[in-house]
């Protein structure tokens, strides 16, 4: 199987200033962290790309664009069905939490309705509060995003079938996913607008080794987790084949890969996220900067009898 190749380098979708409509784009600056750039406000220009995120064919156009707004480079509907996650797939962060390494891939899945862009609030639903309670959390990842349709694909040709590599906060509401014993990962973590996706995708030709990524959260200026996909205990190889294996993913299928040691659950006294706080997420390898706002989501106001 031959490896996917794609006109551009990074890919993002974003609402552009001359038309108030949606486009996807390769940045003209090659190297600006396009995240950093749209969270400081600062003009970020990019070629028009033609077609979509998810087809390899897709053209790199001389027309420049200014971003107005950066999305989520895949839009929801783009997304393969649900979206896979592993948990526990870093040594560090498996250490930090108590737990013992696990023998296969831990995976939970949430829906698309969770995602959001760089830039975009995320939401702590009321369920998930008050804060200082249901402890919600922060999650640096990688996320491999699939280019075309893989069932049953080996360790050897896993990277054949990724189109790119992009980053996510994995925010995580820690009372809701250790209740039932532990085993409500998945509620826990599909709250609607929890989850940011971005700011590009990086094509899987510009990263042919992704176990050498480093990546970083930072809140409130307060760098805390400091980490390298190098890490990882199931590698992105292992993480495609593992989950194509009797199921097919189809292309635009997001997995989440884990996250590094500095999670707020486990610190004493624990570190919870709350209204107010920001937060980025940042990923090298030309990825960049994702950087999200938290706010508290008001309770309904009781009908009047």
């Amino acid at each position: 199987m031959a490896p996917i190749r794609t006109q551009w380098t990074r890919l993002i979708r974003f609402v552009a200033a001359e038309t108030n409509q949606i486009h996807l784009g390769e940045p003209v600056d090659s190297g600006l962290d396009v995240g950093l750039a749209f969270s400081q406000r600062k003009p970020v220009k990019a070629y028009e790309i033609l077609g979509s995120a998810i087809d390899p064919a897709a053209q790199v156009t001389k027309n420049v664009l200014t971003v107005k707004e950066l999305l989520a480079p895949l839009a929801r509907h783009e997304v393969g069905g649900v979206v896979r996650c592993l948990g526990l797939n870093y040594a560090d962060h498996a250490a930090e939490a108590g737990l013992k390494l696990p023998e296969v891939p831990v995976i939970f899945y949430k829906p698309p309705t969770s995602l959001i862009g760089p830039g975009a609030l995320v939401t702590i639903p009321t369920v998930a509060q008050p804060p200082h309670e249901h402890l919600p959390d922060y999650e640096v990842e990688l996320v491999i995003v699939i280019g075309k349709a893989a069932k049953d694909v080996s360790e050897a040709e896993a990277l054949d079938y990724v189109l790119g590599y992009t980053g996510a906060n994995d925010v995580s509401f820690r009372k809701l996913q250790m209740s039932a014993g532990g085993g409500q990962w998945s509620f826990s973590k599909s709250f609607d607008n929890t989850n940011p996706l971005g700011p590009c995708i990086v094509a899987a030709s510009a990263i042919p080794d992704p176990q050498r990524i480093p990546l970083k959260c930072i809140v409130n200026g307060q760098t805390l987790q400091d980490g390298s996909t190098a890490s990882q205990i199931f590698n992105v190889r292992q993480t495609v084949a593992y989950l194509s294996k009797g199921t097919t993913l189809p292309p635009g299928s997001l997995i989440l890969t884990g996250t590094p040691k500095g999670v707020g659950f486990v610190k004493k006294p624990a570190l919870f996220l709350k209204g107010g706080d920001y937060m980025s997420v940042w990923l090298g390898n030309g990825i960049g900067t994702l950087a999200n706002l938290v706010v508290e989501e008001e309770a309904p106001l009781k009908a009047k009898l």
